[in-house]
């Protein structure tokens, strides 16, 4: 039996204006247009499961991004910084 999720997402209308706008854009990165989708299906009130299999996704990613949007808002969306060296380009390429 699939477990409810405890975060349950409810979307102001600003926030699925720009959300919907994430999803639909070519230009936006693949993970962001991903985190967008999840967080819209969420809102729909899909479980985990339904949203992992539509998208094609881990169960676990989907977990993982209804609590960060849950708890942080549209920031919560964002890449975190990471740790260890960062990415140095030379000028000559």
């Amino acid at each position: 039996m699939p477990r409810k999720s405890p975060y349950v997402i409810e979307l102001t209308a600003d926030e699925k204006t720009r959300l919907e706008s994430v999803s639909r854009k070519y230009t936006a990165s693949y993970y962001s247009v991903v985190r967008a989708k999840i967080v819209l299906l969420a809102a729909q009130g899909i479980d985990n499961d339904e949203i992992a299999a539509r998208l094609e996704l881990p169960r676990q990613i989907v977990s993982k991004w209804r609590k960060r949007f849950f708890e942080e808002r549209m920031a919560g969306l964002e890449d975190r910084q990471r740790r260890g060296r960062p990415p140095v380009f030379s000028p000559c390429g």
